[in-house]
């Protein structure tokens, strides 16, 4: 048996993040016992009709989200627990609802920093309903075998180390969170175990005291003896000596005090707990109640660290007496599955990788491109063509080549609100699309007669210079194969008004001592194109394809430029947009060429 908490208890968890953590550790408890999840629910209201997903052994189990404790008690009517982890402020009022709600037997608070009124109605509130209030301020409650609730415990490793999957003979009562696991532990190994350990919380004004547990264990047959772990501060420990001391209890009682060392310390000084106070007439102090426990019948250790010893000793009697057994280990317990990134540290486990990448890393301290630290290329006066090159083309460019890269970009930036790409992004910013989405409106209309000629244009010049084809075998292939020539044409420049963008690029690029063959040839197809009409000219699609081809990048990234280019320019244009506050477009009739048929009657259905 067990007090409090047992095979039937199922929780509602009010609260968020550390409410999710709680249930995890619980997760593991259940999956160590062999018991289905307890929790079926969590209170939270800003997530409400959301689920959380829950990791139980190797698997998830869905455990929903309800916006009312009432919520979810009608929608799980086994509940009969409710854990708090909601901030300070708001405990009194969610412990209320958890405490008014007929389903709700037991209410145990996490939350730390809780009004000392507060605690004090919630308890009196608890006690008027016939209802147990634990807390605030409390790591939870475990009884060894059947139910965990919180964290108390520790991590999966300490519940089998502390023998948590079976049943114990022992008690625990403790303020201290982390003292509570500690004596676990020592039962375990100086005994036979726990039947259940409470952690009452530190405060000074806990919703249930000593006593009120202790008569819980007296009347629960499978716990023969408790062990109480009490501070200085309060009369918990006091109440607790009176209680054991006024007549023969079936239990035995062990007990440790801290806070001797209050006697080398000014008087009234706190310690970690908001209980952990002596009195400034010394009232309250360790000494004072391990007197009274002592003088009670109790077993009180002279020291912390003996206490493992009297614990085995009090075991020895009950087994010599016939009380206990001495239990039976069963001969496997479930192991908590390992997660992948844990498994392939630990070298158990090969996974084939979904992808495979060859340009970047952010495992370390911070991303790596192609394997130079990020922070280094800018301290090293490496600019943005240098990342261009270093993720694109898995090269480190020469100055000449960035100086290049960065010219394409600004001269390729933007043409203006009338071309199909800025139009689009243009409209979608009047009908109050996002910068994201009306970006991508417009990086949609690049293909191959917006924008998108760049590689397809470095694809056939290339292919030309490597076959040493003149330009008109060129020109021959592409009307035989392919239709006009991508890169060349366009719809407004021509010789007698030349596009300003690609005289630039061209100049520039001449101007260095480098190899231009794709250039060349492509200045070359112009030549011929433009004799025959003048607007046969070699676009900044074309120019670029060339120069690009020519300083090694691969034609399949060569469309990257102008859409790395012209997405600064899109951007652009939506602010522009947000900043005019600029209406919804419909275009005017005028226009429109209307060429449907025009108004007719309907003949009749047949």
């Amino acid at each position: 048996m067990s007090i409090l908490a047992n095979n039937d208890t199922y929780v509602v968890i009010q609260g968020g993040v550390a409410g999710v953590n709680a249930a995890r550790r619980m997760a593991e408890f259940c999956y160590l016992i062999k018991r289905s999840l307890n929790v079926l629910a969590f209170v939270y209201p800003p997530d409400a009709g959301k689920t959380h997903e829950i990791p139980y052994g190797s698997g998830l189990v869905a455990v929903p989200i309800y916006k009312t404790v009432a919520e979810a008690t009608k929608n799980h009517p086994q509940i009969n627990t409710s854990l708090v982890y909601i901030g300070a402020d708001r405990a009194m009022k969610g412990g209320m609802e958890a405490l008014d709600d007929t389903h709700i037997k037991v209410v145990s608070m996490i939350t730390e920093g809780v009004p000392e009124k507060d605690a004090k109605i919630l308890g009196a509130h608890a006690r008027k309903l016939g209802k147990v209030f634990n807390g605030p301020s409390s790591i939870g409650i475990v009884s060894a075998g059947s139910c965990r609730l919180g964290v108390i415990g520790g991590a999966f490793d300490n519940l089998v180390l502390s023998k948590l999957y079976r049943e114990g003979s022992f008690g625990v009562i403790t303020k201290s969170g982390g003292l509570s696991n500690e004596i676990i532990w020592i039962c375990s190994q100086f005994a036979d175990g726990i039947t259940t350990a409470i952690g009452i919380g530190g405060d000074a004004y806990p919703g249930t005291d000593y006593v009120s547990y202790l008569e819980m264990f007296e009347n629960d047959p499978q716990t023969k003896a408790v062990v109480i772990v009490g501070e200085m501060g309060g009369d918990l420990e006091e109440r607790a000596a009176e209680w054991y001391g006024a007549k023969k209890r079936r239990v035995k009682l062990m007990a440790v005090v801290s806070g001797f060392c209050q006697e080398s310390l000014p008087k009234g000084m706190k310690f970690g707990h908001a209980g952990a106070k002596e009195g400034l007439k010394g009232e309250g102090s360790a000494r004072s109640k391990s007197d009274a426990l002592k003088k009670s019948g109790a077993i009180v250790p002279a020291t912390f660290g003996a206490l493992g010893p009297a614990i085995k000793d009090v075991y020895q009697e009950l087994l010599k007496s016939g009380q206990v057994k001495e239990p039976v280990e069963p001969a496997t317990l479930p192991k908590l599955p390992k997660s992948i990134e844990a498994a392939m540290k630990a070298n158990e486990v090969m996974v084939t990788p979904l992808i495979r990448t060859t340009i970047s890393d952010d495992r370390g301290d911070e991303p790596c491109y192609d394997g130079y630290p990020a922070s280094e290329l800018i301290n090293k006066g490496y600019e943005i063509p240098h990342v261009v090159g270093l993720l694109w083309d898995k090269r480190l460019i020469s100055k000449q080549e960035a100086e290049i890269i960065k010219r394409i970009m600004m001269l390729s930036a933007d043409h203006g609100p009338c071309v199909s790409g800025a139009l689009g992004t243009i409209i979608a910013a009047c009908a109050g699309i996002g910068m994201s989405q009306s970006v991508a409106a417009g990086l949609i209309m690049i293909g191959p007669r917006f924008g998108g000629a760049v590689t397809d244009a470095g694809r056939f010049f290339k292919y030309a210079v490597d076959n040493k084809m003149t330009v008109d075998e060129f020109l021959t292939y592409m009307k035989k194969n392919h239709g006009p020539v991508p890169g060349i044409g366009h719809r407004v420049k021509s010789l007698r008004n030349p596009d300003k963008r690609v005289k630039e690029l061209v100049g520039y690029v001449k101007s260095l001592p480098i190899k231009t063959p794709c250039l060349d040839f492509a200045l070359q197809v112009e030549q011929v194109t433009a004799a025959k009409k003048d607007n046969l000219i070699l676009n900044v699609d074309g120019t670029m394809a060339a120069v690009l081809v020519d300083i090694g990048f691969p034609v399949d990234s060569l469309n990257g430029f102008f859409i790395l280019s012209r997405t600064i320019g899109l951007i652009g244009h939506w602010v522009d947009q947000k900043r005019q506050d600029s209406r919804l477009i419909r275009l005017f009739d005028y226009l429109v060429n209307y060429a449907a048929p025009k108004r007719r009657e309907v003949p009749p259905l047949k």
